[in-house]
């Protein structure tokens, strides 16, 4: 069970202190200037640098990018919805997530008949992205929702360690809540279609769960 998961909970418990950078990448792009800025930042500024960097993102055409995104532009650590900006006043609830399961969702078929949601890519975990994130929440004026979607358990991935830094950025008026599995003892569910099962689950849930109250977890 532990194969299926890199244990990011245990790297962001550890961050503390200025003491390291703890990043999960989404395209090629932002992989490459990551490298580029933490060799930068060996002269300067250094940490050492935790990379999630699942397979399965290695072939997926999503998380590919073109050579002028590689020869242009620098490390973004929080990528904004470049589809959902186009139509801000309209959103309504605003995904954050990180990694494949970002990936997950910007694939989904169930994304272009949702237009009232935006998917924000968190790619720099810590040091927490604060001024970047609350750039891009202001940007979307009319949101009620923040959500947070991992694949792993409830009790694991980052949501322990997003929460309270969510909470401290956000309008009061704005729920703060997390998708995920529910809590358990293992990060893997043991067997394929429970596994593919509980991921359809999760990425349906993001995209059609209506607005609830704080509190509780919407996978049971």
């Amino acid at each position: 069970p532990e194969h299926s998961s890199a244990r990011l909970e245990r790297y962001l418990q550890l961050a503390a202190q200025d003491n390291w950078r703890v990043a999960n990448c989404s395209t090629s792009a932002q992989y490459f200037h990551l490298l580029r800025l933490q060799a930068c930042n060996l002269q300067n500024y250094p940490r050492p640098l935790v990379i999630m960097t699942p397979k399965a993102l290695l072939r997926n055409p999503l998380s590919s990018s073109r050579l002028q995104d590689l020869t242009e532009g620098s490390f973004q650590p929080v990528v904004d919805d470049q589809r959902a900006r186009a139509n801000a006043q309209n959103i309504r609830r605003v995904v954050l997530c990180t990694g494949k399961i970002a990936i997950d969702l910007l694939g989904h078929s169930s994304r272009a008949h949702n237009e009232d949601i935006a998917i924000v890519r968190v790619e720099m975990l810590y040091p927490f992205p604060d001024e970047a994130l609350k750039g891009i929440l202001a940007s979307y004026p009319r949101a009620r929702e923040v959500v947070w979607v991992q694949e792993e358990p409830r009790n694991m991935g980052a949501w322990s360690y997003m929460f309270p830094r969510l909470q401290a950025i956000v309008n009061s008026e704005i729920t703060v809540d997390v998708i995920s599995r529910p809590e358990r003892s293992s990060p893997a569910a043991g067997f394929w279609d429970l596994y593919m099962a509980e991921q359809e689950q999760i990425l349906a849930e993001a995209f059609r769960l209506p607005l609830k109250q704080p509190g509780g977890n919407y996978v049971r």
